[in-house]
């Protein structure tokens, strides 16, 4: 995968109709994909180097975004996620690479706002089962 535009990492949430929209105004995106290690390690290890059980252990998703207000429809959307604490599909769209689409379950979602500036948010979403990838 060559270089690629920061601002082509999307992330969309389920509309409730089983469409996406896109969360509008994200000026920084990361997504983590983490795997947990089972060690089996035991007396009778070769060498007593670790060892790691194959296919164990819980696999799960963060997101997490940060940026500025541009879109009614999107901010509602993710307002309306968190306070219903719901778990909605959301699309994440890893350009080059494909798409991981899922049940995701909003974590935190922050506003802030300096004096002179504008009111920003960040928000982050943990995984909430199996995830599908579809590769570019």
């Amino acid at each position: 995968m060559g270089a690629q535009k920061g601002k082509d990492l999307l992330i969309r949430a389920g509309d409730g109709a089983g469409g996406f929209v896109a969360v509008a105004g994200l000026r920084s995106r990361q997504i983590t994909l983490n795997a947990e290690t089972v060690d089996i390690t035991n007396a009778d290890s070769a060498g007593r180097w670790r060892e790691l059980l194959a296919g164990a252990g819980v696999r799960r998703a963060a997101v997490a975004g940060s940026g500025v207000f541009r879109d009614q429809a999107s901010d509602a959307r993710l307002r309306l996620i968190f306070f219903e604490g719901v778990i909605e599909t959301f699309q994440i769209v890893v350009p080059a690479f494909g798409i991981l689409e899922g049940p995701f379950q909003i974590a935190s979602l922050e506003y802030r706002g300096d004096h002179a500036g504008e009111v920003t948010f960040d928000m982050s979403l943990d995984s909430a089962g199996a995830l599908a990838f579809a590769a570019a």
